[in-house]
C-alpha cells in the first residue's frame, strides 16, 4: 500500500534547490534538477547525516559529513563511505502541485541490486584483505553482475568492520561491538561472497596469480585484488614481549587498549598523527590521564599547519591531555611491563600503558612479480591495475592522481573504499579510471575537521573564517595552485569543495587571497557536471 501527499508547488523550488519535507510521518528529500522533481531518502545511509545540508551538483548529491555521494534522481550510491542506496519515491506535478507517492512503511535505505553465483561460471576472483578496499570490491563485483566465485581473504577473525571507529566511539566505550561490522553474515551468504577468516598469506605470485598461505596451502585465481593495507611502524626498542605497549590497527588492538584503560589510568601516546590524537581524545574521555609525546612543535604541524595544530592542542589541553612536544623517546622503562617512558632529555613520564602511533608502512613484503615503489606501495595505473589480472587498492596503492598529475599513495578509509570499487569495476570488465579526490575526517572530543585534496607540502596557507570560533576554511596553495582545503563547521562548503576539485573547477590563487571566494557559488557556476579526463602520468 502507498499514499500520495502534496508537498509544495513548483514555485517553491528553484532549479538546483533541495528541501527536506515530512511525508507520512517521515522525512524525505525533494530536489529540482533541470526542471524535473525527484524525491529520495533524507538521510545518508552511512551515519545518517541530513542530506539537505550537503551539496547538490546536477544530479550528484554529496553528504555533508563524510562525502558519500548519491544520484538524486534514483537514489543510487555513487561514492562511499555509504554502502547502500537511498530509497526513491515517485513524484508527479499536477496543476503546479508537487505530489509524492510513498509506501506506508518507509525504509531509510535500499541494498543495491546484486547478482548471484552461477555454477557454470568457473572463474574465481580473490580479494586479499578484509578492510575497506577489500569489502568495497566484493560488493561492487556483485553489483556489476559478476557471477563467478568471489573469495575474500582476511587474517582477522571478524567480518569487515568500520575501522575509523576503532579510535573514536568504540575506544571511548560508547559504541557496542555489534555496531562495527559493515554487513552481517547474512549479507555475504545471500550474495555468494565467501569470506575466509584467519588466512595468513606468506607469498603472492602476481605472474602466476597464486597465493601461498602460512600453512603451505596454495590457491590459484583468475583475477586478484591486493588490499592488504598497512602495518604499524615500530620504535627501534619496541619488542613483542612488551605486554602493555600497543598499536592501533585492528579490532583486537582497540579492544586490548580499552581493556588496558580499565586496569590503569596513566596512558602515554607516542605520535601526534590522527591515530595518536584520536586515541588521546578517546582515552581522556574514558577518564585516563593522557600524555602525548611527539617530535613536532605542535600536533599535525606537517599535515595541517601550526595554526590548526595549535587549535587541536589547546582543545586537548582543555580536556586534561598533557603534551611533550619537540621530544623523542630514548627508551622504555621495564622489561615485559613498561612502567615509564624516558625522553632523550632525560625526563621520565610514568605510564600504565603505552600506545604507539608513528604511522604505517604498506603490507607488501610478500609480493612477487609486481612493481613496488620505494616506499613499498604497489604501482598501479588509473584503473588500479598493477599487472595483467592483478589489482591493488587502498593504503598500498601508488596511483596516478588526476588532481596533482603525480603519483601518490593515500592512507584514508574513504579513498580505500573508492579504489576498491574502481578495481572491482575493472576486474568485472568495465574500463573506469579512478578520479576520486582524497578526503578524510577526524573527530576529537566534540570538534570535527574535514579535509579534501592532498597537500603533502604547501608554501601558502590562507584562512577564511574564525579559527577561535571553530568555523573556518583553510586553503593550501603550492606555487599558486590550490592543492587542499581543510574545514571546520563548514560542511556544505567542504562538500562543494570536493566537487570543485573533482571537476577541475579549481579557483585561482588571487581569488582565494581576495577573501571573496564563495565555494557554493563556484560549484553552481561550473560549466560541466562531468569529471574532466584523467591526465596521463608517468
Amino acid at each position: 500500500m502507498s499514499k500520495e501527499q502534496q508537498i509544495g508547488t513548483t514555485h517553491d523550488f528553484a532549479d538546483g534547490e533541495m528541501k527536506q519535507v515530512s511525508v507520512n510521518g517521515a522525512d524525505i528529500l525533494v530536489a529540482r534538477v533541470n526542471g524535473k522533481y525527484h524525491a529520495v531518502g533524507a538521510f545518508c545511509t552511512h551515519y545518517g547525516a541530513p542530506l539537505v545540508e550537503g551539496a547538490l551538483n546536477g544530479e550528484r548529491l554529496v553528504c555533508p559529513w563524510h562525502h558519500a555521494c548519491f544520484n538524486v534522481t534514483n537514489g543510487e550510491m555513487e561514492e562511499p563511505p555509504a554502502l547502500d542506496d537511498l530509497p526513491c519515491y515517485e513524484v508527479r506535478v499536477e496543476n503546479e502541485q508537487i505530489i509524492v507517492r510513498v509506501p506506508e512503511e518507509m525504509s531509510d535505505r535500499r541494498t543495491p541490486s546484486m547478482s548471484k553465483r552461477d555454477v557454470n561460471d568457473e572463474r574465481l576472483f580473490v580479494i586479499v584483505g578484509g578492510g575497506a578496499a577489500g569489502y568495497a570490491a566484493a560488493q561492487t563485483l556483485r553489483e556489476d553482475g559478476f557471477k563467478g566465485g568471489v573469495l575474500l581473504l582476511t587474517r582477522e577473525n571478524h567480518l569487515p568492520y568500520d575501522r575509523p571507529n576503532l579510535s573514536k566511539e568504540y575506544l571511548q566505550g560508547t559504541a557496542e561491538p555489534a555496531w562495527l561490522p559493515l554487513r552481517p553474515d547474512a549479507f555475504f551468504n545471500d550474495n555468494d561472497i565467501q569470506v575466509m577468516h584467519g588466512k595468513e598469506v606468506t607469498l603472492i605470485d602476481a605472474v602466476q596469480k597464486t597465493i601461498t598461505f602460512v600453512d603451505g596451502e596454495t590457491l590459484h585465481c583468475d583475477a586478484l585484488l591486493i588490499a592488504t593495507g598497512g602495518e604499524p611502524r615500530k620504535l627501534p626498542f619496541q619488542s613483542e614481549e612488551h605486554e602493555n605497549v600497543f598499536s592501533l590497527r585492528s579490532y583486537a588492538d582497540s579492544t586490548a587498549i580499552a581493556a588496558a584503560a580499565e586496569k590503569g589510568k596513566r596512558a602515554v601516546v607516542i605520535g601526534t598523527s590522527f591515530i595518536g590524537m584520536e586515541v588521546a581524545s578517546s582515552l581522556a574521555q574514558r577518564g585516563c590521564e593522557v600524555t602525548v609525546i611527539g617530535l613536532d612543535k605542535v600536533p599535525f604541524e606537517k599535515i595541517l599547519g601550526p595554526e590548526i595544530g595549535k587549535l587541536f592542542q589547546d582543545l586537548h589541553e582543555a580536556n586534561g591531555v598533557k603534551f611533550k612536544l619537540g621530544a623523542s623517546i630514548a627508551e622504555f622503562v621495564g622489561a615485559k611491563t613498561i612502567t615509564a617512558v624516558t625522553l632523550e632529555s632525560g625526563e621520565r613520564v610514568e605510564a600504565d600503558f603505552v600506545i604507539i602511533g608513528v604511522g604505517v608502512k604498506p603490507a607488501t613484503g610478500f609480493l612477487k612479480g609486481i612493481e613496488l615503489h620505494k616506499d613499498g606501495g604497489v604501482i598501479v595505473d588509473q584503473h588500479m591495475c598493477a599487472a595483467s589480472g592483478v589489482y591493488a587498492a587502498g593504503d598500498i596503492a601508488y596511483y596516478p592522481s588526476p588532481q596533482t598529475r603525480e603519483r601518490q599513495r593515500i592512507e584514508h578509509w574513504r579513498t580505500a573504499l573508492q579504489q576498491g570499487r574502481i578495481a572491482a569495476h575493472n576486474m568485472a570488465g568495465k574500463e573506469i579510471a579512478y578520479d576520486g579526490v582524497p578526503f578524510f575526517w577526524t573527530r576529537q572530543f566534540d570538534v570535527s575537521l574535514s579535509y579534501v585534496g592532498h597537500g603533502a607540502t604547501w608554501d601558502e596557507l590562507i584562512f577564511q573564517g574564525d579559527l577561535a570560533a571553530h568555523s573556518f576554511l583553510a586553503f593550501y596553495l603550492k606555487t599558486d595552485r590550490l592543492v587542499a582545503i581543510a574545514g571546520m563547521n563548514r560542511d556544505q562548503e567542504m562538500a562543494a569543495a570536493e566537487e570543485i576539485m573533482r571537476l577541475g573547477e579549481i579557483p585561482g590563487a588571487e581569488q582565494i587571497r581576495s577573501g571573496d571566494l564563495k565555494i557554493l557559488q563556484l560549484m553552481n557556476s561550473g560549466s560541466s557536471p562531468h569529471p574532466r579526463p584523467l591526465a596521463h602520468t608517468n
